[in-house]
């Protein structure tokens, strides 16, 4: 296993630093008896059945098993899903699902470690829960986006489409891989998953987002020539709610959410505390459009 990860932390650009310090952990845990055994049976239970108890029965086991040998839980969270693809890179091979769509999936375990120590300063991720979808064989990284298939969960009936609460739709994820997030290739995106979730039939294919950046107060405060305004101006957003600001964390980098302390090094950052000083509401919203 450790010749795997080594592998594939290479084939995913990982920096030599966050490779020898996650191989480290690694070493640790398998370093005793007690804690290689119950690594081991948590995998088994991944090899018997993808669709498990992601939370109960494989990161809550793998950060317990970490934290025995002094492994961080954001360490160990991640580490059980690295080792994990191992067996899901035989089921893409098994599906005839390409290599290429395996790499832009699993390269959300880096960035979710980006993320972690920019905001946590740990070596490791803080949402492990996220990564199930991507093990069971239901989200998938299609050129700059992720999708999986949703169930619409609302009515809606307006400009000639019309979706129950049943219907199927693609769902959007946006990875914060660093990349431009540019329109052209959303589109590219886009084509690549109408073709990839033959499921949904019909010319025109529902594509729906729930996101921070959907949030409609964000008209007032995008550029509107920007890649993200581009983004968030095809959805015709028909849900949305205010809360306390608990995703800021996802454009400022960190999770203090006073306005006279947060970064302003980029015109959305600016104009987003500029909006926070004035008193502005943060939220999210639901949307939908059709390509």
């Amino acid at each position: 296993m450790k010749e795997y990860l080594n592998s594939f932390m290479t084939e995913c650009d990982y920096t030599g630093e966050d490779k020898a310090f996650l191989l480290e952990a690694y070493e640790k845990i398998i370093g005793y008896e007690s804690t290689k055994k119950e690594w081991e049976r948590i995998l088994k239970v991944y090899d018997n059945n993808i669709k498990c108890d992601y939370y109960n029965e494989i990161l809550v086991p793998a950060q317990n098993a970490g934290k025995a040998v002094g492994v961080h839980p954001y360490t160990s969270g991640l580490l059980i899903f690295m080792c994990m693809s191992k067996r899901l890179k035989e089921l893409y091979i098994e599906r005839g699902i390409s290599m290429e769509i395996f790499k832009k999936s699993m390269l959300d375990l880096k960035y979710k470690l980006e993320e972690c120590k920019v905001v946590r300063g740990v070596i490791g991720s803080f949402v492990a829960w996220w990564f199930p979808g991507f093990f069971d064989l239901t989200r998938f990284g299609l050129g700059r986006l992720q999708f999986e298939i949703s169930n619409f969960g609302h009515e809606y009936d307006k400009n000639g489409h019309k979706l129950s609460k049943d219907s199927k739709a693609i769902g959007i994820h946006i990875p914060r891989d660093g990349t431009p997030f540019d329109e052209e290739s959303c589109i590219e995106a886009y084509k690549m998953a109408k073709e990839f979730f033959t499921e949904i039939e019909g010319e025109e294919k529902p594509f729906i987002c729930h996101s921070w950046l959907l949030y409609p107060k964000h008209e007032e405060i995008l550029n509107h020539n920007s890649n993200t305004y581009k983004f968030f101006s095809r959805f015709d957003v028909f849900e949305y709610g205010d809360n306390e600001g608990e995703d800021l964390w996802r454009l400022f980098d960190t999770e203090d959410r006073n306005p006279d302390r947060l970064p302003t090094n980029t015109s959305f950052r600016r104009n987003y505390v500029e909006h926070l000083k004035k008193g502005g509401l943060v939220g999210w919203g639901l949307g939908v459009f059709f390509f």
